[in-house]
């Protein structure tokens, strides 16, 4: 099976970045642990700060992955392009937040990804994606 995670802006600093909402740990060390505890699964990453080449990967990846685990982070609730290009692959997304994002301001509340995710899993940390993993493992 083959599963990457996407992630979008800021995402690269957790671990540095408001550790209350998005804890101590950073993206990098929390993948090393799921790979190892997901052995049999080909997992790899991709993480930019920008929309296109958000969009761009999920092009690439979207008609040959077997899953894709999804945090666009503040571009979820922006980018028309984003919920576009997951509308139009083929490869099932579950979109992943770190924060409850209902807890948050009003403009978080809205995603133009999940009305064509596979799932959506929010507030529960890093553990989120682990959960989103899980979800295409049955």
């Amino acid at each position: 099976m083959k599963i990457i995670i996407i992630n979008g802006p800021n995402i690269n600093l957790l671990g540095k970045r408001e550790t209350s909402i998005y804890g101590n740990q950073s993206f990098e060390d929390f993948f090393e642990e799921l790979k190892a505890k997901y052995p049999t699964i080909e997992l790899s990453h991709y993480q930019s700060n920008i929309e296109g080449k958000l969009i761009d990967k999920l092009q690439e990846v979207g008609y040959s992955f077997d899953g894709i685990i999804l945090n666009a982070a503040a571009y979820t609730h922006t980018s028309v392009g984003i919920g576009d290009v997951v509308k139009a692959i083929t490869s099932p997304v579950v979109e992943v937040h770190i924060s409850n994002t209902f807890s948050r301001e009003e403009f978080r509340h809205h995603s133009f990804i999940s009305p064509n995710a596979k799932g959506v899993i929010l507030g529960f940390g890093l553990q989120s994606y682990e959960l989103a993993l899980q979800s295409f493992c049955k």
